[in-house]
């Protein structure tokens, strides 16, 4: 463990560990791999910022799914800091009149972290977003206590969806997409940020569905297709679906909601399962009112979640790109 000493003569970590940490940490989700992130570490702590020119204006126009992705990468930096030794201590939304001062994380040396966290920060690296069918998550009655116990210390409450709401969702899915295909602004937003090569941010085209594939699965935000392929051949989905809910509708809980589906997603990796989050569903009220009907409890539906075992045959989806530590993190 590399300490550095503040001038109080609390150990802290020096930069080089909060480097490591921040560039395997930015593995976190973000909407459209948007990466809407910025980090400031003054010697003492460590600070999180919303990056506003990140905003999905058409999509997220209010910056819930922004603050979200900022969730996942925060409760991924707590998970990379543990493995190296440090306990987090953090203060989520700092100051009411600056929300986009998400976090101030300080230090404390950890000398032997609970091994759930170790495997979910040894999962940062091999999770992905996996848009293919899956076949049905093997261990799922033993899985399912421990996503709802991870979402619940986190005020999130966590929810299996019915088989019968799948074709419903598939259904709402197409709606939206023609819906939102009518909408130029989103269009050009969605075609901006996916389908792009050679660029660290967004949705590349190889982790994208074909047509066919995306027609094997129905769930989902349509993107523009991938290259014309059919990998995994003509099975049909078999991924269970998940939905994260919360009250209330506010910037720190949707920060806890998004730590939340990191330690899902995490989890969820350890377990040799493939996951792929979905809000295109949870973007508009009549697609949260349908959920809040599935579920029948309290909390707003904020994301749903795919989860699946891969296919032994098939490779997993190659890993996203992602921006420089230096374009995230700063110094001083």
């Amino acid at each position: 463990m590399s300490v550095n000493d503040d001038v109080r003569g609390r150990p802290v970590p020096d930069p080089g560990t909060v480097s490591a940490v921040i560039e395997l940490a930015a593995r976190a989700p973000s909407v459209h791999n948007s990466q809407p992130w910025r980090w400031r570490f003054d010697g003492t702590h460590l600070d999180l910022f919303a990056d506003a020119e990140r905003l999905l204006s058409a999509a997220d126009p209010l910056g819930r799914q922004l603050v979200i992705s900022c969730g996942a990468m925060l409760h991924h930096v707590r998970a990379a800091f543990a493995e190296r030794g440090w306990h987090t201590d953090i203060v989520r939304v700092p100051q009411a009149k600056r929300p986009d001062h998400l976090a101030v994380i300080g230090f404390r040396p950890w000398v032997d972290p609970p091994p759930e966290i170790r495997a979910h920060a040894h999962a940062i690296a091999r999770r992905r977003t996996d848009r293919l069918a899956l076949l049905e998550p093997s261990g799922w009655e033993d899985l399912v206590p421990r996503l709802r116990a991870l979402a619940a210390t986190r005020d999130v409450r966590l929810d299996v969806l019915a088989e019968s709401a799948r074709p419903r969702l598939a259904a709402l899915s197409r709606e939206y997409a023609t819906l939102r295909g009518h909408d130029q602004f989103y269009d050009l937003e969605l075609h901006a940020w996916a389908g792009n090569s050679d660029t660290r941010d967004g949705v590349p085209p190889t982790a994208l569905a074909s047509d066919a594939e995306f027609a094997r699965v129905g769930v989902g935000r349509v993107f523009p297709p991938g290259p014309r392929s059919t990998r995994r051949g003509p099975r049909t989905d078999h991924a269970r679906l998940v939905v994260l809910s919360a009250l209330p509708d506010s910037v720190p809980q949707w920060l806890r909601i998004g730590e939340a589906l990191s330690a899902v997603l995490l989890e969820c990796t350890a377990a040799g399962l493939a996951t792929c989050t979905l809000t295109n569903i949870t973007e508009l009220p009549p697609g949260r009112d349908f959920l809040a009907r599935m579920i029948g409890g309290p909390g707003i539906p904020q994301a749903v979640i795919r989860i699946g075992s891969p296919p032994d045959e098939t490779p997993a989806p190659p890993l996203t790109p992602r921006r420089p530590v230096t374009d995230i993190l700063a110094f001083g």
